[in-house]
């Protein structure tokens, strides 16, 4: 995570203090649910309590200063989880042997992880949500700003704005629900020991520590949770991002100058250029496609990290370590980042207005194609008896109802009257209602 594109409130989550808290955490209700099944005694278990108490307490008054402490003592170990025990134990003191009993570091590692993820994932759909709002509200405000609606970058036929931007809705209410879904998948928590059999520890106290953390107990954790959960965790963060891409670049190619039907809000002092003033270019939404591909990138590495020999191993450490908080960090970042271009995108209506006209009324191409049909031509005649006249509009040489009602074989199936009527925009808006009941209800 770099500072540029990451939020404090997500930074916090993957903090090595917040790590180290719900390590601690983790171990303490562990004993707690020892101390219920009289395998320690419920005075060592609150002197647990107290004694991490006090270096949670040290850990938040110095970070910097404990943290260095414990990687001290892991430069002599190797090992990160008995480098924090070890830390641990000294503000605890004798009681601190019934720590860890019958644990293995997956048990902490993995349970803390899902937390840590339950934890961005929540971050996350408010993130969402903010976005929704700003979508929905922009739709309704626009429903009825007609628009040209493209297909290969080329006019086809008129849509409205406000649908657009029900469609990007409709987009994130479906991944609102791939997050949900996510969230609930990681949230799995292991207490079962070396290769996940519970030979040193009851599978009672890892119900009591999934119910204190808000987890459900993983069913078969071979000491580690199974990274499919993982992959499905990133791969619906790489399809939200995705989504945001696809916003993005609608915004950056109508902000092209040649369109200028929308644009991000440029603020009083705001300079688009070094060297020519005059610039005002779409940054955010190019930002934002940049973050979303650093978002992708931990999807095929989550996919890999599946692959696990026997019980476990340690590939997949070193990769969550970098993944973790670099995607959830930049998706939050892109997703806070988006939905200020929404609420605050400027939409020129009087320009997307001159655009769809701008042809001459090639749009409606389509509506006097299949007028001539249902008045008996066929739909090979039809279609070059329209197109010929369509490429003459497309070259400028008039519009395209006046080319149609100088064509002849036109004029023998559509009078003057119903072909000036097939040439109403409000014909295809008429079921604008209809798409917004079902995307907002």
């Amino acid at each position: 995570m770099i500072p540029r594109y990451s939020r404090p409130q997500m930074a916090a989550i993957w903090a090595l203090e917040n790590r180290f808290r719900i390590w601690f955490e983790i171990e303490a209700h562990a004993c707690d649910a020892m101390a219920e099944a009289g395998i320690i005694r419920k005075a060592s278990a609150q002197a647990i309590w107290d004694g991490g108490a006090k270096a949670m307490e040290a850990l938040k008054s110095d970070p910097a200063g404990n943290v260095e402490k414990i990687d001290a003592i892991e430069r002599v170990t190797k090992h990160d989880v008995i480098a924090f025990l070890t830390w641990l134990g000294e503000f605890i003191g004798p009681e601190s042997r019934f720590v860890h009993q019958g644990m293995t570091s997956s048990d902490v590692l993995d349970t803390s992880f899902a937390v840590q993820l339950t934890q961005a994932a929540d971050l996350l759909l408010a993130d969402v949500d903010r976005l929704l709002a700003a979508l929905k509200k922009r739709a309704f405000e626009h429903k009825d700003t007609l628009t040209i609606g493209r297909s290969h970058g080329i006019h086809a036929e008129p849509t409205t704005f406000g649908v657009k931007l029900a469609g990007h809705y409709a987009a994130f209410l479906r991944n609102r629900a791939r997050l949900v879904a996510a969230r609930a998948e990681i949230a799995t928590c292991a207490i079962s020991g070396p290769v996940g059999t519970f030979a040193n520890v009851d599978p009672g106290i890892e119900a009591h520590v999934a119910r204190k953390l808000g987890l459900a107990v993983e069913p078969v954790s071979t000491q580690v949770i199974p990274r499919d959960r993982h992959a499905a965790f990133f791969a619906a963060l790489g399809v939200v991002a995705s989504s945001l891409e696809n916003l993005a670049t609608e915004f950056r190619h109508l902000q092209r100058t040649e369109v200028r039907e929308a644009e991000e809000f440029f603020s009083a002092g705001q300079k688009g250029s070094s060297s020519m003033p005059h610039k005002r270019n779409p940054v955010l939404a190019e930002n934002i496609t940049g973050l979303a591909r650093v978002v992708r990138s931990a999807v095929i590495p989550a996919l890999e990290n599946v692959t696990l020999w026997h019980e476990r191993d340690i590939s997949h450490s070193s990769t969550e370590r970098y993944i973790a908080p670099d995607a959830t960090g930049t998706l939050d970042f892109a997703l806070n980042r988006m939905a200020g271009v929404v609420e605050q995108l400027v939409i020129y209506g009087d320009r997307m207005k001159a655009n769809l006209d701008s042809l001459g009324g090639l749009v409606f191409s389509q509506r006097i194609l299949l007028a001539l049909t249902q008045k008996g031509m066929s739909r090979e005649a039809s279609y070059a008896a329209v197109q010929r006249n369509a490429m003459d509009a497309w070259r400028g040489n008039a519009s395209l109802l006046a080319l149609c009602r100088a064509d002849k074989e036109i004029g023998e199936f559509l009078a003057d009257d119903e072909l000036t009527a097939l040439f109403d925009m409000g014909y295809h808006t008429k079921h604008v209602d209809t798409i917004f009941k079902r995307v907002f209800g």
